[in-house]
């Protein structure tokens, strides 16, 4: 069964945004990119990898957990694969980008914290802050998008 936005023409009207609506949005979307960077991190770690190939494959696995998640509660909807991935990538980008930015941003600035090993307390409180800045940073972000019916607004349209 294919449904599309048409099926809820309210999701795509600008509407107020809550701060609650838009935490919860920015939260999926840390979700995704967490669990993105921090494999990410393990697998360049685990073989060695210098900073900027591991730094490269936690973002691509960090836009790739972000959409997942997406296109999983998307496609509980019945639409084709196609129709979620399009969603998905309306929804997230921005987000996705905009948490990636902040949150390598605040480790490569962060003294010390690139030369980290897994095992290092340094590393895991870096990352924690980077991604705490970053939710705080995307909130808002996430708060403009779906007031304007974009963002995870096309999402709910799927819900």
């Amino acid at each position: 069964m294919e449904h599309g936005p048409h099926t809820h023409a309210h999701a795509h009207a600008p509407t107020g945004a809550s701060w609650q609506m838009a935490a919860q949005a920015t939260l999926h979307c840390l979700t995704g990119c967490a669990i993105g960077e921090v494999l990410g991190m393990v697998i360049g770690t685990a073989f060695g990898w210098g900073n900027l190939p591991t730094t490269v494959l936690a973002i691509v696995l960090a836009f790739f957990f972000g959409y997942a998640l997406t296109l999983r509660g998307i496609l509980k909807a019945g639409v084709t694969f196609r129709t979620a991935f399009r969603v998905a990538l309306a929804a997230d980008t921005l987000s996705i980008a905009v948490m990636e930015l902040i949150d390598n941003g605040v480790i490569a600035l962060w003294p010390a914290a690139m030369d980290t090993e897994l095992a290092d307390a340094l590393f895991w409180v870096s990352l924690a802050v980077s991604l705490v800045i970053a939710f705080v940073v995307t909130t808002p972000v996430n708060k403009w998008m779906i007031g304007r019916g974009k963002g995870h607004a096309v999402v709910h349209a799927y819900h």
